[in-house]
This record gives structure tokens, C-alpha cells and sequence, in this order.
């Protein structure tokens, strides 16, 4: 996990107006390998092992622990598909961060390999079967994106039941920067326009929109 990262890093347990310090036991490269995340407020602690941060709460283990199958993940990975998303996403080059949430983050090494400069954050509950790869950050969520307000350029959101993260991955999202769904319900774009985003694209299962105040 790259130190920078913990400017908008959150406490998952008092929300995203309490930010957290990080307390490293072993940097590589600016890259926090092996440490804790820790809440002012609360005083709970975020383990970071290999490179991820476990923002769960309560944080500690939990039984019968999902992982990711990387081998056959890279079966599925392309640099196409990360190129269209790219695209969808309208980023063309850093600084600043995109957030991956659930499958699409399959596609994190691609992005950072397309997109110059750029950081990505991949989230979601299974992120222990990831490798820690320089420019991907990866945090382990249950629910919610523990991250400050307006913090991120771009969010893509490939999950089962994408509504419940959609109110919170507009919140991190910067004005003018774009939220991508795949797949959407029939209802995303009507949500998303209810929350005052501007829908860019609604088709084929795929729905683009864009927040308030940018181009």
C-alpha cells in the first residue's frame, strides 16, 4: 500500500470524516508492506499485511476467508478490456487515483501499465489472493468504501448487486469524474440521475455517468 494512500483512507467504523494514521513496520519503495492503520477517534487499529489493508470492521480474521483465483483471473484479463474501461472512465493519465470495486479489479495491473501516473485502489472482500504489485493499493472491504469524500477521478463497480455500493462510490467521487457499472440494473442510470449525476451512456448492460462541477 503506497503511504499517500492514507490522505483519503477513512476508519470504516466512524465514517469518512475520521481519517487514519499509518504506523509502518516495513516500507519497500514508499510502499507500506507490513503495519497498522489507526483511528484518533475510535482507536482501532487496521492491520496492513503484505501490502493490504484490512479495513473491516471489526477488523481481525474472519472464518472461511474468500481469496481470489489469480491463475484463473489471468486467463480472463486483457489488455482490450482494460483499454475500454479506461476509456469508459474518461482517464488518460495521473495524478490521482481510480477506485476498482469487485471483478473489475481484475483489471487493476492492466490500467496501471495503460494509464500513466495514475493510482488505482482495488476493493472488495476478497482481495488476500491479490499480489501486492507497485501503483495497485488493495483494501479489503465488507461494506462501504472507507475513503474521504470527493477523493477519487474515477470509480468502476462490477458487482452482483451494485446498489449497495452506488451511493457510496458517488460519494468519493471528484466533480467532473465518472462512475462506471457493469453490470447495471435496469434502474442504475434513473438512481444515478436522482443523485444528480449526469448518465454519459446506458447500454448494453453498461451504464457511465458523470458527477456535477467538471467537464
Amino acid at each position: 500500500m503506497q503511504i499517500v494512500l492514507t490522505d483519503v483512507l477513512t476508519c470504516p467504523r466512524c465514517g469518512p470524516d475520521f481519517g487514519l494514521v499509518v504506523l509502518a513496520d516495513r516500507l519497500a519503495e514508499r510502499r507500506v508492506v507490513q503495519g497498522s492503520l489507526g483511528c484518533a477517534n475510535c482507536r482501532e487499529m487496521y492491520p496492513i499485511d503484505q501490502g493490504l489493508a484490512d479495513l473491516r470492521f471489526p477488523p481481525g480474521p474472519r472464518p472461511d476467508p474468500r481469496t481470489v483465483d489469480v491463475t484463473a483471473e489471468a486467463e480472463e484479463r486483457s489488455p482490450e478490456e482494460a483499454l475500454r474501461l479506461a476509456a469508459l472512465l474518461g482517464v488518460t493519465g495521473g495524478p490521482g487515483l481510480i477506485l476498482l470495486v469487485g471483478s473489475s479489479t481484475r483489471l487493476a495491473a492492466e490500467l496501471v501499465g495503460i494509464v500513466p501516473d495514475i493510482g488505482i485502489v482495488a476493493a472488495g472482500p476478497d482481495m488476500a489472493g491479490r499480489e501486492d504489485v507497485p501503483g495497485i493499493n488493495r483494501i479489503q472491504v465488507e461494506s462501504g468504501l472507507p475513503l474521504r469524500s470527493r477523493s477519487v477521478r474515477g470509480v468502476a463497480v462490477a458487482v452482483p448487486d451494485p446498489e449497495a455500493y452506488l451511493a457510496e462510490a458517488v460519494r468519493v467521487l471528484l466533480p467532473g469524474g465518472r462512475i462506471v457499472i457493469e453490470p447495471a440494473p435496469a434502474e442504475t442510470a434513473d438512481r444515478l440521475r436522482a443523485m444528480s449525476l449526469n448518465v454519459l451512456l446506458e447500454q448494453d448492460g453498461v451504464v457511465v455517468a458523470s458527477a456535477t462541477g467538471g467537464g
